[in-house]
Parts: C-alpha cells; structure tokens; sequence
C-alpha cells in the first residue's frame, strides 16, 4: 500500500485501485464528486511535477474511461480537476513513490495507454445538481430538471421549469466561461443541437462565471452523459483487461522473462528493468 496525505486531500495505491479522497477546502467540483476509486484498468500514466512549493501529482487517465472528464473535454481548471494533488514540500517524497508504485503495476499488468471504448468510472452519484448563471439543473437518474432564478431572461421564467426525461436527450454539452464569454450547459433532444443563444434556449443554462459553483454544472453532464443509453452498460459488463493474475507464479516468471528480453532489446533501461523486476518479485 503507498499513500499521500496532504492539505490537499489524500491519495492511496494497493496495487489494483488509485482511491482518491479531497480535502475539506477544495473545489467545489471536487468537494461534490467525493471519493473517487480509480481501476488499475482506467489508468494511462502518473506524474509528479516539482516546484518551490512542493509540486503536483497528476494520475493521467486512458481516453474515455471518466465521464466527468469526458463532459469537461480538456475545460476543467487544475484546481478542480479530481485528478491532480498539491503536495507540500515534506511530501514531495512520499508522492515520487507513489508514481513509482503505480508506473510499476501498469507495466506488470501491461495495461494500455489508449483509449477506451466505455466509461470505467461509474461518475457523479445521482442525486446531483449544479449551475448557475440564470438557473441550476439538477438531475435524479431518470429526470433533468432546469429551474430559473430572478437573472434568467423572460422567455425562460415565462414558461417555467424544465423537465427533460433521459430518454428524451440525446446529448449534452458544457462549457465554462472563458473571458468575456459566458459558458453553458445544453441538452440535446431529438438528435439535433439548438443553434439558440443559451441566454433564450429553454434547455440550456447560461453561466456567467461568477462563482466557482458554477463549475459544478460539469456533474450534472458527466452524470447523464454515463446514464444516456448509449453509454450506460454496466461496469461489470467490460470486457477483461488482458493481463496475467497478479497471483499466479507461472504468470509472474513468464513476466519477468518478458522484463528480460525487453532489457535485452534495449527497450527498458537499467533503471526501468530493474524497478520491474523488484516489483514483480516482491509478488512471487
């Protein structure tokens, strides 16, 4: 088991799972996503990136495997992405090892960096809401509700609030404010996407970017992005990652002849070769 605990929140590894858990004080996106426990499988890389300060873990993940990232397609600030850490300066350390220890079981396990094909993280739990701007949307599983407040324009408070059944959207898209330009979060019914400003579009929030609260709108997308049925197969239903058991002992030895002749083809270098192989014998 390798850990970090920091102001920032606090990280584990037990060789199959990343199980991150935020601070008190961070982002509201963050504070409002909670634990999150990331599949060995959903996990592209690790990095630790030093500064005066300490520095910052980041866990990169495999393309498609997030829906919350999936929703945020590359928008989110670093102060609210859930998948990076600020690490104080005594910990810088302890947060070198745990990229090791991580870097170490993708390359036992040989799991890929590429995309995936479906989401290996269950995002937001329902229910959740989040917006601002001229309204919240909120959603409970089944039902996307969009409420109004005094700031909406006319067309909108007129008719009242919004409800949208899942299998009536067929997208959803958000964007935060940027600048002088305001965001939104809209949601796509019969295939087709609204060419309305999101200031008049019944089915879409306007966000100003007042308050980071705003930000949280992002959840409400991710958490009808993985429930849309085009994406809502279970989780159990993936199909297996093609790796050895990480018990087996016949699986284990063929690993490490494996380690060798990547060594030999000069692929690993002796550092690399011979971080694997510690870490695979430390299993036998």
């Amino acid at each position: 088991m390798a850990d970090i605990i920091s102001r920032d929140g606090t990280w584990s590894f037990d060789g199959d799972t990343v199980r991150i858990v935020p601070g008190s004080k961070v982002h509201p996106v963050r504070q409002d996503l909670g634990e999150l426990a990331v599949p060995l499988a959903a996990v592209a890389g690790a990095a630790f990136e030093p500064d005066r300060k300490g520095g910052r873990l980041r866990l990169r993940l495999r393309a498609g495997a997030c829906p919350v990232l999936r929703a945020a397609d590359g928008r989110l600030k670093d102060g609210a992405d859930p998948y990076q850490l600020t690490v104080e300066k005594d910990r810088t350390g302890v947060a070198e090892y745990l990229v090791d220890e991580i870097r170490n079981a993708l390359l036992i396990e040989q799991v890929p960096d590429g995309p995936v094909d479906r989401f290996l993280l269950p995002g937001p739990s329902v229910p959740v809401s989040g917006g601002g701007g001229d309204g919240t949307a909120s959603f409970d599983g089944e039902t996307v509700r969009l409420t109004w407040n005094w700031k909406a324009d006319e067309s909108k408070t007129g008719s009242g609030a919004v409800t949208l059944a899942l299998a009536e959207v067929t997208g959803v898209r958000w964007m935060p404010a940027i600048g002088l330009e305001n965001g939104s979060l809209r949601f796509d019914r019969g295939g087709t996407a609204s060419a309305a400003p999101p200031k008049f579009d019944p089915y879409s929030l306007d966000l100003w970017g007042l308050s980071k609260r705003e930000y949280t709108a992002v959840l409400v997308a991710a958490a009808v992005l993985v429930r849309m049925p085009a994406s809502a197969a279970p989780l159990e239903a993936a199909p297996p990652e093609a790796a050895p058991p990480g018990d087996d002992h016949d699986a284990l030895l063929r690993r490490l002849r494996e380690l060798g002749d990547l060594y030999e083809a000069g692929i690993l270098t002796d550092e690399e070769f011979a971080t694997a192989k510690r870490a695979v014998l430390k299993r036998l």
